[in-house]
């Protein structure tokens, strides 16, 4: 048997408090006999908080999603290590701090040490318990260390660890050793590190995405746009985005936090809760800094020899009047006369986009990008081509999810032939995009549905 521990979990009673005879001092008892009736385990630690309107829960998240931030932004180095022998496990740095792993750790054995004999001065919390927590300072910053049976933890901040964050780091010790005891077994007897994608755990845990990079998604379908622009908070939120992303490929949420403050006097928690909810619903999403530079390094390699000859980065427009009629006009343009054209071209292309016409903004863009590498204008080119590839990315997100989502209605009309051709589109279209977006669990997915589906062929 795995025992699950729910926390935090919401539960609605589907009572209004106003007509419940037994709101509030029965509440509790209510509550644990109808999670009994669905089958939920209760036991000690159930604990059980009444929050009695749709304002206060919101209260709740906001602070609960802000104390989450405000951890991961203390962070800036998680080191695993054996506890036995002090070897590393997982060596991951949150940010540029540039501190000397050999040296601290050879600082974090030395301090254990003395503390375990009782010789040091340094502070230790919870001493009495059997796994308690080592608190040093070591240079500028505040070391939180963590024995568990098998690994120690230790967090390099910048200022000491919250309760918040301590309990994190308890539940964080617990799970992991259970999750890879058998990986932990092996390293303690053979040294044999296999730890690489245990990175992924730890980020999930301590919220490290919450200081990722971000970027927006591609593709805001018109009934999304309605419902973002009835929230004034997520509309703000959205055009900051915009904003910061047209000077550079990604944003940080601390500095879209401070965007949004200078026009909209809101709490920083309330627009967190705001961007929090815009990232469980993926309109904005991590990345890496490296992925969305090599993005765009791998965009222009792959067109440099087409750019370098001034040939279209698409057919798209390739027997269109418009670039023909372009063609012959660009022999006889002055340099100023072509940097107009490619500045009209680019509002045109921004008003098309803004209105979901994507054909007729790439087409907008390309005859810019004509102009710009025809006469070798580099900055111009840059920007073009990167506008150009998000805007064919669009289309493809658009194109991708038209292909599903028609796949799975024929699906369930048990047209098997239609829907392993849209998924086969599908497919296509997620390989086309694997090397920028990381799809291959969705292909393996669809591969694996269009299997299943061929048998009954």
């Amino acid at each position: 048997m795995v025992y699950f521990q729910i926390s935090p979990v919401g539960f609605d009673c589907g009572i209004d408090k106003n007509d419940c005879e037994k709101y509030p001092d029965f509440c509790k008892e209510c509550v644990k006999e109808q999670l009994h009736k669905i089958g939920l385990y209760l036991d000690q630690n159930l604990k059980i908080t009444i929050i009695d309107s749709e304002e206060n829960r919101i209260k709740v998240f906001q602070d609960y999603i802000w104390q989450k931030f405000l951890n991961v932004l203390n962070i800036k180095h998680i080191i695993l290590m054996a506890r036995d022998s002090g070897l590393p496990i997982i060596d991951y740095p949150l940010s540029g701090a540039g501190i000397n792993i050999e040296l601290l750790l050879g600082f974090i054995q030395a301090n254990i040490t003395f503390s375990e004999s009782g010789t040091t001065t340094n502070n230790h919390s919870n001493s009495g318990k059997k796994y308690p927590f080592y608190e040093f300072q070591y240079e500028t910053f505040n070391i939180l260390l963590k024995n568990r049976e098998y690994i120690r933890i230790c967090l390099v901040l910048d200022h000491e660890a919250s309760d918040s964050l301590k309990n994190l780091v308890i539940e964080f010790l617990n799970e992991y050793e259970s999750r890879y005891l058998d990986r932990l077994e092996l390293f303690i007897n053979t040294k044999k590190l296999d730890f690489g994608d245990t990175i992924d755990f730890i980020a999930d845990t301590f919220n490290i995405k919450l200081v990722f990079p971000m970027t927006l998604t591609h593709t805001f379908l018109p009934d999304t746009l309605e419902t973002i622009k009835k929230n004034t908070i997520q509309k703000a939120i959205i055009d900051f985005a915009k904003k910061l992303l047209a000077s550079k490929r990604f944003f940080f949420i601390i500095n879209l936090i401070d965007e949004v403050q200078k026009i909209v006097n809101i709490e920083a928690k309330v627009i967190l809760y705001e961007i929090y909810r815009l990232l469980e619903q993926n309109f904005i999403y991590p990345t890496t800094i490296e992925i969305a530079e090599d993005k765009v390094l791998k965009f222009h390699e792959s067109n440099a020899t087409r750019l370098a000859s001034n040939e279209l980065i698409s057919p798209i427009i390739a027997n269109d009047d418009a670039i023909n009629e372009l063609k012959k006009k660009a022999e006889s343009m002055s340099e100023e006369e072509v940097r107009k054209a490619i500045h009209t071209y680019i509002k045109k292309a921004q008003t098309a986009e803004k209105s979901l016409i994507y054909k007729e903004a790439l087409r907008e863009y390309e005859k810019a990008l004509y102009l710009a590498t025809g006469f070798d204008f580099k900055d111009e080119i840059g920007s073009i081509s990167f506008s150009v590839l998000e805007l064919d990315k669009k289309i493809k997100e658009m194109d991708l999810e038209y292909a599903l989502i028609t796949a799975e209605k024929a699906e369930k009309k048990k047209d098997y032939i239609n829907a392993i051709n849209y998924y086969k589109q599908g497919l296509k279209i997620l390989r086309d995009v694997q090397d920028f977006n990381g799809n291959e669990s969705r292909i393996k997915k669809l591969e694996k549905k269009i299997l299943n589906l061929q048998k009954y062929l």
